[in-house]
């Protein structure tokens, strides 16, 4: 095995040549700039495809202790930081924006939304989804906040993760806050992220993604081919331990949850996507204020569609890509003496950690 000097040498050579060659691409292409009549080309791709051209012409001697799957993942990541930084500064005349209202038309683009609030776990839950996220090509990540003002702290959070992003508001309407029992989080989030969808996709495919989940990067491939509704199952939910449609011979029969209460698509929020196509021929889809209901009541309003319809992902529903894990409570930390720790690290590290 080579001394660990040379490895990290070779990897470092690597890695600088990359940036050469996704710099060089980018100074010498007009792709990367919008075209007059044109759709703006993605960079992140075009980097990602130069890399995989470049590896394919690099001999590695991976009994020496040099991976080249390994040397293709910093490599990729070395290009979308590029590309990253690239368009955080405003270079590349606006044709890849990360953060901004333009959406790129893609027609395999999985458009992520994720509904969250502030509270303890939330920078870490989302530090998590987004490092998932940062493995997947083709993602848009819709991050919306239930609140009245957007939070600067995650606004600085999802600049660093460099994955493609909208960063938007929705609270929760005032009649729900006061009601008692079981409120409909979330609801207002996701509906603004249907809007925002409609208002800036044509083709592609919606998934809400919960910050306190957890995912296997297989799942977006899985799927990207979406023409409808595609349903797949999601461990750790409920009593019964899973949530899945029941698959014979191949064919859909029924559904396996933990609490069926009557419910046409008795699933889970994170065991199904929906064609941004098929979404958009149905203007009045939309998620309902109701507790427990909210699954059923939104595939309801893709009417017509039926339960037959489903595609079935996730080898006929027989792997598990997704967890409803949740992430432990934790109650808000003590409050601190602010005398005390003034001018020190403390201030600043309470305002992050709720």
């Amino acid at each position: 095995m080579l001394p660990v000097s040379i490895q990290m040498r070779i990897l470092w050579t690597f890695a600088m040549g990359t940036v050469f060659v996704v710099l060089l691409q980018y100074q010498t292409s007009g792709a990367w700039s919008p075209q007059q009549g044109q759709p703006a080309a993605r960079p992140d791709l075009m980097a990602e495809n130069l890399v995989s051209m470049a590896m394919s012409k690099v001999v590695v001697d991976e009994d020496a202790g040099v991976s080249r799957d390994l040397l293709m993942g910093i490599s990729r990541q070395i290009a979308r930081y590029v590309v990253y930084s690239a368009s955080c500064s405003g270079v590349g005349g606006g044709g890849y924006s990360i953060g901004s209202g333009a959406a790129v038309a893609e027609t395999n683009t999985v458009y992520v939304i994720t509904p969250t609030y502030r509270r303890p776990e939330q920078i870490a839950d989302l530090t998590r989804l987004a490092q998932t996220l940062m493995l997947v090509r083709d993602i848009h990540w819709l991050v919306v906040e239930d609140s009245n003002t957007k939070s600067p702290h995650l606004a600085v959070l999802l600049q660093s993760f460099g994955v493609r992003y909208n960063h938007l508001i929705a609270p929760m309407p005032e009649r729900f806050k006061k009601i008692r029992g079981a409120k409909p989080k979330g609801v207002a989030n996701r509906n603004r992220g249907l809007k925002w969808i409609r208002q800036n996709a044509v083709e592609g495919v919606v998934y809400f993604a919960d910050d306190d989940n957890t995912y296997d990067v297989r799942l977006f491939n899985e799927m990207r081919n979406t023409q409808k509704v595609s349903m797949w199952p999601v461990g750790l939910c409920t009593k019964t331990g899973i949530s899945t449609p029941i698959v014979k011979n191949g064919e859909l029969i029924g559904f396996y949850d933990g609490w069926i209460a009557g419910r046409k698509f008795p699933v889970d929020m994170a065991g199904f996507a929906v064609s941004v196509k098929f979404l958009l021929e149905r203007p009045d889809a939309q998620m309902p204020y109701k507790p427990g209901f909210e699954e059923d009541g939104f595939l309801r309003t893709l009417a017509p569609f039926e339960p037959h319809q489903i595609e079935l992902k996730a080898d006929n529903c027989t792997k598990i890509l997704v967890w409803h894990t949740q992430t432990k409570k934790n109650e808000p930390s003590l409050k601190v003496d602010k005398k005390k720790y003034n001018n020190t690290n403390i201030l600043h590290l309470k305002d992050i950690i709720v």
